[in-house]
């Protein structure tokens, strides 16, 4: 099964995830600093909530597809470069606190689309090593669009 996952900046994360809790029904599956995600079944979605600076309006971090393999990612990297698009491939690298595959593209209005699958679980410690993702809105612009490597 893949799921649309959407990347929300919020301002109040505490705040957020309780809202959100109220709006799907369900709770986050997981929570770490600044930041949760809920997998709720029903739509499938796939939420991700990245804390920002206090104040400032919610604004869309970046988009995604959550795949269930390695090679669904390639699969879509295939097409998607086949169709004339320029991605930017990410392999093993940890971000939101898991090890994952991805391919990233940008849409028309330079919207950050991800097509990932998460292999495993990382610790508290390892927001991010391998990836430009997840940054804190100190080190992003936060003016502009998310970058190739917006986050998870």
């Amino acid at each position: 099964m893949s799921r649309v996952q959407l990347a929300l900046r919020v301002p109040d994360l505490a705040e957020s995830i309780a809202f959100y809790t109220k709006l799907f029904g369900t709770e986050p599956t997981k929570l770490r600093d600044g930041y949760a995600n809920f997998a709720i079944t029903e739509p499938p979605l796939k939420l991700v909530l990245i804390e920002g600076e206090a104040g400032e309006a919610t604004r869309m971090d970046h988009l995604g597809v959550e795949v269930e393999t390695t090679e669904a990612v390639q699969a879509a990297t295939t097409r998607l470069n086949e169709s004339g698009l320029t991605t930017d491939l990410e392999n093993d690298t940890t971000c939101c606190y898991a090890v994952q595959d991805k391919v990233w593209v940008h849409g028309p209005g330079e919207e950050p689309w991800e097509v990932y699958v998460v292999k495993a679980d990382a610790d508290s410690l390892a927001k991010q090593q391998s990836s430009t993702c997840c940054s804190g809105p100190s080190e992003t612009d936060a003016e502009e669009p998310a970058t190739a490597s917006g986050c998870c």
